[in-house]
């Protein structure tokens, strides 16, 4: 295996987690938790 390939290898890698973390993060799932994490600072005095 040369650096090439684990150059291949690593971005493959980091472009799957980055698409992994942006669906989590758009999911309707887990909207109720951040509309309500939002509104934190609001709520304290």
């Amino acid at each position: 295996m040369d650096i090439t390939t684990m150059r291949i290898m690593v971005t493959l890698a980091s472009f799957t987690c980055f698409i992994g973390i942006w669906v989590w993060a758009y999911s309707k799932r887990n909207q109720a938790g951040f509309d309500e994490a939002a509104q934190l600072p609001f709520l304290q005095d």
